[in-house]
């Protein structure tokens, strides 16, 4: 049996007359053109927007913007694939008509419109909103942690820059010691060779001390050389990766990522009220509803949520019953009295404020006797009973009654298939660009990406 042969690469074929001809009608480059062609370029804030007057004509940033989407789009972000793929990809000539800029200029736009790029994919999800695509109705916020650019070697401390220290400075004083021996024994060599690696040593002990200086003031134990803004993290055993967390915020309905930020947070302890209060005032909501995991637990952003007109619903980590061998009543046995700010326990007897720790947020509450209460043996065995209340203890406790398991599995749909996308599309959920500035463009373009595609399925799909 033959094979099924191709054409002979000699013979002559009638092609299409143009190039549109190539694009299928309900091709996906078709949207991302469409949606760069209505954009604000100078609203936005893209740098050359309006184009010069004088000198040499630049690209259109809106042609960049569009290579750039298409590129994530498909799973190429290197800006030297993209400017091969200007050359070689039907798709990407009809999208460019033709443009084939340089690598360093893709890379430069992208470097240089950080801010506008945000404002794009912003723009995109308003545009989503008005169509109709998803109401909002709850809100599932997540963080994932992605690597930086910066190798796990680049991590340094206090420790580490003590070591090289002591070294350039051992390394300078033998070249001081032996400059003048090494001239007289070779006049020939180059006459600043040895004074330029003496200045070497010196900038880099001046980056050092930098180094430790920033330590000091952030009050950090380390920092990624090269990379500051990033730090080690992941929940692997040993030594942890330099990676930024990216927070989402995912209309649970669509999917649809709402609002997206890339932070230097270790954990999301510090999330829930910042990212619940972006996404309402992005969708310009007086009321909002959003559901996280027990990271996000937080009895101050719980307190901040209600008051700003958000409904948290977070299974919050609260610790077990430490009284005597777990027995003993809990501290949920005692109701609070908020007119006198005061603790009612199972007996009827009262426990008066003691103390405030205001790091730790909470109040120390003690009995004024204990004597004769025929409850004592099941409440306390010291003398008195000492009972410690969280400031926003009625906040955190209704924040935790509305995670219901139900609740929680649609915040897991929701959340985490954006994330495993984005990932993939980005080889792994490795970053290409450096620091908070470069991370949040491309965390944007990321996002952009995956929005576009997430709204042409959901229109085919209702098609």
């Amino acid at each position: 049996m033959r094979y099924i042969a191709g054409e002979d690469r000699g013979q002559a074929a009638l092609l299409p007359a143009t190039i549109d001809d190539y694009v299928a009608t309900d091709a996906p480059v078709r949207v991302i053109d469409a949606f760069v062609d209505e954009l604000d370029m100078v609203g936005l804030g893209f740098g050359r927007a309006v184009p010069a007057s004088t000198g040499r004509p630049a690209y259109d940033p809106r042609d960049l913007l569009r290579l750039y989407v298409y590129g994530y789009f498909n799973e190429v972000r290197s800006s030297r694939r993209l400017e091969r793929e200007c050359r070689r990809n039907v798709e990407a000539m009809w999208l460019l008509r033709r443009l084939a800029p340089d690598f360093k200029t893709i890379a430069d736009f992208r470097r240089d419109n950080g801010a506008a790029i945000v404002g794009a994919c912003r723009a995109f999800v308003m545009l989503c909103r008005d169509a109709g695509l998803f109401q909002a109705r709850l809100v599932a916020l997540d963080g994932s942690k992605f690597r930086a650019v910066a190798s796990s070697k680049k991590i340094i401390g206090r420790k580490e820059i003590a070591d090289e220290v002591v070294r350039l400075d051992r390394r300078i004083a033998d070249y001081l010691a032996g400059l003048d021996e090494a001239d007289d024994a070779e006049p020939d060599d180059a006459p600043g060779a040895v004074s330029a690696a003496i200045t070497a040593l010196h900038a880099r002990r001046a980056e050092l001390g930098r180094l430790a200086a920033k330590l000091e003031d952030e009050g950090r134990t380390m920092l990624v050389e090269g990379e500051e803004d990033a730090r080690p993290m992941g929940k692997a055993n040993g030594p942890k990766p330099p990676s930024y967390s990216v927070q989402t915020a995912v209309d649970a309905d669509s999917g649809l990522i709402i609002h997206h930020d890339v932070t230097d947070e270790v954990t999301d302890k510090r999330q829930l009220h910042p990212m619940a209060r972006a996404t309402k005032d992005m969708l310009g909501r007086t009321e909002l509803t959003v559901v996280a995991d027990a990271g996000y637990a937080n009895g101050a952003h719980a307190s901040a949520c209600e008051a700003d007109g958000i409904t948290p619903c977070v299974a919050a980590s609260r610790s077990v019953n430490s009284q005597g061998d777990g027995t003993l009543f809990d501290r949920t046995a005692f109701v609070h009295e908020a007119d006198t700010d005061t603790l009612r326990c199972p007996a009827g007897r009262t426990l008066v404020r003691k103390q405030l720790h205001r790091k730790k947020r909470n109040v120390t509450y003690v009995s004024l006797d204990c004597s004769n209460c025929a409850l004592k043996p099941q409440c306390t065995t010291a003398e008195r009973r000492f009972v410690k209340r969280h400031l926003d203890e009625d906040a955190l406790s209704q924040m935790n009654a509305r995670a219901t398991p139900d609740l929680m599995a649609r915040r897991r749909c929701a959340a985490e298939h954006p994330f495993g996308t984005i990932k993939r599309m980005m080889a792994g959920g490795r970053f290409l660009t450096r620091n908070l500035k470069g991370t949040r463009a491309e965390m944007a373009l990321s996002v952009l990406a995956y929005n576009m595609l997430r709204a042409i399925n959901i229109k085919a799909a209702a098609a």
